[in-house]
């Protein structure tokens, strides 16, 4: 890789990162609930959130200005997309909570949040070993436990809204867990996505 190349890489070391910081912090919000902070979680949160936009802006700058990118640059722009998307999301699972007025947090959404913890804690490691892919023994593994994890996630969201649905007593209530677990859901799987972009990308240049 040229030298200049490094920022690309950087750049998504850094988006999973924020990723990973930003569902530590939903464990954290879920586990000690307090519904009269949600508006203040919800200013913490947005400063991961916002920095990630941050991260994807200057991708853009670059990827626009340069000529020479280490990988198509379709596939770098399409990469900062996916990454972004998981940001947002993690985000909207707290502004749901605000919305639909949560009081008390399921426990089930607790073992959630640690799962996409687990799942942006890979995503770590993929990007850590994705500037040198062509070299790498390990990347190929962790994108298949990323896969894993996101497998657990759509059998927790199974079971989670099977019971849901069984001890519906208040429809509001259990209308909003099922938006919320949706989101839940919808995260676990941006996670995915970016695993398997990377994986594609490797596929193409190799």
């Amino acid at each position: 890789m040229a030298k200049g190349d490094r920022f690309y890489f950087e750049n998504f070391e850094e988006c999973t990162a924020l990723a990973k910081k930003a569902a530590a912090y939903l464990v954290e919000c879920l586990e000690d609930y307090d519904a009269s902070k949600i508006e203040k979680m919800l200013e913490e949160m947005h400063v991961f959130e916002h920095s990630a936009d941050i991260k994807k802006h200057e991708m853009n700058e670059t990827l626009a200005k340069a000529f020479v990118t280490p990988v198509d640059r379709e596939d770098l722009d399409m990469l900062s997309q996916q990454l972004d998307n998981v940001l947002d999301i993690l985000e909207e699972v707290l502004q749901k909570l605000y919305i639909y007025d949560i009081k008390k947090i399921e426990p089930a959404a607790i073992e959630y949040a640690k799962n996409l913890v687990r799942a942006c804690d890979l995503l770590c490691e993929i990007m850590g070993e994705f500037e040198n892919f062509k070299k790498s023994k390990k990347i190929y593994s962790l994108i298949v436990e990323s896969n894993d994890v996101e497998e657990e996630c759509d059998k927790l969201y199974l079971s989670t809204m099977h019971e849901l649905t069984k001890r519906s007593s208040d429809v509001l209530t259990t209308l909003s867990w099922y938006k919320i677990y949706d989101c839940f859901e919808a995260c676990a799987d941006a996670c995915e996505h970016v695993s398997e972009c990377v994986g594609s990308i490797i596929m193409k240049n190799t």
